[in-house]
């Protein structure tokens, strides 16, 4: 439920609602915009009177949200949520661009991966430590030593840096990370999502391979019921009937999830079609479809990449998407 406050309500006057409402057993999640405050309610909302509330003098509107996702809904929150990854702020205006190699091999790939990222104008250095293949015999990371190399990497371009989490034991090795990202794979693994949700770092959750919009954003919900609040959204591409490409870019899903969600939505055309002279075109329709960002594999030599090397692309050619999308992002 939903409670528009209006403009001229004093300070004192909602604070007292809030009292009541936090004495009925609920939640109260205030969010302030230019016109109004909006109080969202969590909880069991079905003994509240809404007849008494629209009654009150300081109430504008009162609205029972039925859809199943609630704090991760527009209606809950009117204004954009803009969340911090390392002093990059996405979402809410603010576009960033998350770069590197899908999977960290090295000292010297990931570092130099790193330079390319920061001199193409990448805002995050990202790189796979704890890769989650589908065949048990292909490269599956460098773990530990995978994660100190990224975050020495992203320190010697300052850059914050991102990388995967596959289960709630490895969350104590993630402590210099400044983002964790939840792979389409891991997108339902409730136990992993409550765990982040326990936590205050950020979270970049791509949509699962064959997840609905609305799975998507339950499994934010996820996450946002147990207090983190600082969740983006990536539209990664679903599995279709169609093979020429690895995926099939739902690219409807952005401007849909901007509609539903107040959370930042971004989009990772690499894994969109699994193809790296696609790259560009997916990039910039995803800009004009309305991305807070993107996430793009690069690496010094894709074809010697150990994961995802159709998809990855190189430097100079990171260099032309990014002019291509900076352009594009000018004309809107």
């Amino acid at each position: 439920m939903i409670a528009v406050i209006k403009k001229d309500a004093t300070r004192q006057q909602i604070d007292n609602l809030v009292n009541w409402f936090s004495k009925q057993g609920l939640t109260v999640n205030e969010s302030q915009g230019d016109y109004c405050t909006v109080l969202g309610l969590i909880g069991d909302t079905s003994g509240v009177d809404i007849d008494l509330l629209q009654g009150l003098d300081i109430i504008e509107t009162v609205t029972r949200i039925t859809d199943s996702f609630k704090q991760v809904n527009k209606k809950f929150q009117p204004e954009a949520t803009i969340v911090d990854i390392g002093g990059v702020k996405i979402g809410g205006g603010n576009f960033a661009v998350i770069a590197g190699p899908s999977s960290v091999e090295s000292e010297e790939q990931i570092m130099m991966a790193a330079q390319m990222a920061k001199a193409g104008g990448a805002n995050i250095l990202q790189g796979g430590t704890f890769k989650s293949r589908t065949s048990p015999y292909d490269f599956q990371g460098l773990h530990e030593e995978g994660i100190k190399l990224l975050v020495q990497a992203g320190k010697s371009v300052n850059l914050p840096v991102v990388t995967e989490i596959l289960s709630v034991e490895q969350l104590p090795l993630f402590d210099d990370v400044d983002a964790l990202q939840i792979g389409a794979r891991n997108m339902q693994n409730y136990e992993l999502l409550k765990a982040l949700g326990k936590s205050n770092k950020p979270v970049i959750l791509k949509r699962g391979q064959s997840a609905t919009i609305k799975e998507l954003l339950m499994s934010a919900e996820y996450i946002m019921s147990e207090g983190n609040e600082n969740i983006i959204l990536c539209e990664r591409g679903i599995r279709t009937y169609e093979t020429y490409t690895k995926n099939t870019f739902d690219i409807s899903a952005i401007p849909t999830l901007k509609e539903l969600t107040h959370l930042p939505v971004i989009a990772d055309p690499s894994q969109a079609t699994g193809r790296a002279n696609l790259v560009k075109k997916m990039a910039m329709a995803a800009v004009v479809a309305g991305s807070d960002g993107l996430e793009i594999d690069i690496h010094p030599n894709p074809e010697q990449a150990k994961s995802d090397a159709a998809q990855t692309i190189t430097g100079a050619t990171f260099n032309d998407v990014m002019d291509a999308v900076s352009k594009t992002r000018s004309i809107l």
